[in-house]
């Protein structure tokens, strides 16, 4: 099993814990985080989605310009572009990049957020366009001779975008909580994204996706499960550090009025939630304070200790499974430092004495 870390870069510094700092698109800091990702050791990076952030895709290419081995997940949401405009668009950032893209596919968890660009389908129907729109692109990406296409939410005739990916096709990952997004995954994935919940139900989950799969005749999706880990010298002063970050967040959610937010419509968050009720600390090191202080808005439980406290619970990750790790702190660029520094070369140590160990 080959392990992986990624990360994931703004355009801007931004952090649950200060709030946004400087302009939307800050170049320099761009570079240097793309840099950073690229010298010290991460596989990918996410590139996130969001109506109110700046274009997902324009970053991603100014995120491989400044790289030479960094892949980047690119994450994307049906609907916005047309699926033969999205598969050429991929296939062109593919060539450029010599091969080094992902494409992260979210089907939508918030009315609010898909009302903002215009999408009113139901959430049903936003996954059952999820997954036309990703066997649309595989076609598109695969196939030698112009495709017609007429389904339910996307018909076109006689496509050639004359453009094809690099290896003849782009791991497309699929990511979410719900029965919904388990058989998108399990009946399309390469990828299936989980948010870092404890050990005993990211097991239960990865279950249910591979049941799909099975159902499907495919093979099971590499499983990426993220977490915003907390570091620092000793397990004491990780837990020191993981209590300012808290009252940062608590302090930069109640100044912007989100303290109070409505119960999240989405599965991931509303999970993440009922395992913070249930406890602050879970397994080794998995904090929850982060999830319940910012309403589960996205990634938000934590790995809290030294480098080697945190790097032993990513692999308990591993032994269920996991292949993707995807770690990012709270301050963004000085954590990627530091996990490229002093986690991932012990996670990587252990990994190879296993393999050793087992010839």
């Amino acid at each position: 099993m080959t392990v992986e870390f990624v990360g994931m870069i703004g355009a801007g510094y931004v952090s649950e814990a200060k709030g946004r700092q400087g302009a939307p698109v800050d170049v320099s800091y761009l570079r240097r985080f793309a840099r950073v990702y690229d010298e010290y050791g991460f596989d990918w990076t996410l590139v996130p989605y969001s109506s109110a952030a700046p274009e997902s895709n324009q970053l991603a290419a100014a995120v491989l310009a400044q790289t030479e081995r960094l892949k980047v997940m690119l994450a994307h949401r049906p609907g916005v572009l047309h699926p033969t405009n999205a598969a050429r668009a991929f296939a062109t950032l593919d060539q450029l990049s010599g091969g080094r893209l992902g494409i992260h596919i979210i089907a939508g968890g918030s009315e609010a957020e898909q009302h903002r660009e215009g999408d009113y389908l139901s959430k049903e129907d936003r996954y059952r366009r999820a997954g036309e729109y990703v066997r649309i692109l595989k076609n598109v990406w695969t196939s030698v001779e112009p495709i017609s296409h007429l389904g339910d939410f996307y018909q076109f005739e006689s496509y050639d975008p004359g453009v094809r990916p690099v290896r003849g096709g782009i791991p497309v990952s699929i990511g979410g909580s719900s029965e919904a997004a388990y058989r998108l995954g399990g009946a399309e994935g390469d990828v299936f994204g989980l948010w870092g919940e404890p050990l005993a139900e990211t097991r239960q989950q990865i279950e249910s996706v591979n049941a799909y799969a099975e159902a499907a005749g495919r093979p099971h999706p590499r499983i990426w499960v993220s977490f915003r880990p907390i570091i620092a010298p000793t397990d004491d002063l990780a837990w020191r550090r993981a209590r300012e970050i808290l009252g940062g967040i608590q302090r930069n959610f109640a100044s912007n009025g989100r303290a109070q937010a409505a119960k999240p419509e989405n599965v991931g968050s509303q999970r993440l939630l009922a395992v913070a009720e249930r406890g602050e600390v879970h397994d080794r090191a998995l904090w929850t304070a982060p999830a319940a202080a910012t309403n589960a808005a996205g990634s938000s439980t934590a790995l809290v200790g030294s480098p080697e406290t945190v790097a032993q619970a990513l692999l308990d990750y591993v032994d269920i499974g996991c292949e993707l790790l995807s770690i990012r702190g709270y301050d963004p660029l000085d954590d990627a430092l530091d996990l490229g520094r002093y986690v991932l070369p012990l996670v990587r140590e252990e990994l190879a004495k296993r393999e050793r160990q087992s010839v």
